[in-house]
């Protein structure tokens, strides 16, 4: 299933959950400016392991989570792991958690990338590498930056992630996607991309008409006219 998922980019991934009427559409989705950095690594897609983050203040005594506790957590989260990361700081990016570093250190646990509405760095190393930056913000330095908190529902790009949900993200955004409908996601994409396939074919044929088009869509799309 995630091999497949792999293959589908994140808009036909959103259309197909449309097709199950599980949730809104306007549900399900990060905001727009948390996407992919290295699109030609090709889409992101785990299990979500979850964490919130500071980057501006030091850490106080007492709120700064254990870094040996964060890696047992992440390998409790099924394989391939996706890390999720909430940052606290506002505005929020002033110190990047993510870099060469720590993507060497959390592929060798398991994980394809990471999603953040904080910042990431070291770009070049991280590409070559292999793992996958999906981030709202870049910045050179990673200031005061520590974990608060794992394992915890956390909002990232509006969306609300629980530990454990499947996600999956391109340079188009970001989507979560309902484990009960998850292993029928490819077969719903082939049945959109079909349809989609009939009015593209229309539209780039030499006896292209309005009319057709119209007789089309009542074929495809009853109720839209």
């Amino acid at each position: 299933m995630i091999d497949a998922l792999k293959k589908i980019s994140s808009p036909s991934v959103a259309n197909a959950i449309e097709t199950f009427n599980v949730r809104p559409r306007n549900q399900g989705n990060m905001s727009s400016e948390i996407r992919t950095l290295f699109p030609e690594l090709g889409p992101l897609v785990g299990y979500a392991v979850t964490a919130v983050i500071r980057a501006e203040p030091q850490p106080l005594e007492g709120h700064r989570a254990s870094t040996f506790g964060w890696w047992d957590y992440v390998l409790s989260i099924p394989a391939p792991r996706v890390i999720v990361v909430h940052d606290l700081d506002e505005p929020r990016g002033q110190g990047a958690q993510w870099g060469e570093v720590q993507a060497n250190i959390h592929r060798a646990l398991g994980c394809a990338g990471v999603i953040t509405d904080g910042s990431v760095r070291d770009l070049d190393e991280v590409r070559a590498l292999g793992f996958q930056f999906a981030a709202a913000h870049v910045s050179v330095s990673h200031a005061y930056v520590h974990m608060v908190d794992f394992g915890l529902p956390i909002k990232v790009g509006g969306l609300w992630v629980k530990p454990g949900d499947l996600v999956h993200a391109d340079q188009h955004g970001a989507v979560t996607v309902p484990a009960e409908i998850a292993p029928r996601i490819p077969e719903a994409v082939a049945k959109v991309e079909a349809d989609e396939r009939k009015i593209i074919s229309l539209c780039q044929s030499p006896t292209f008409s309005a009319d057709a088009l119209k007789g089309l869509y009542k074929q495809i799309r009853p109720g839209t006219y």
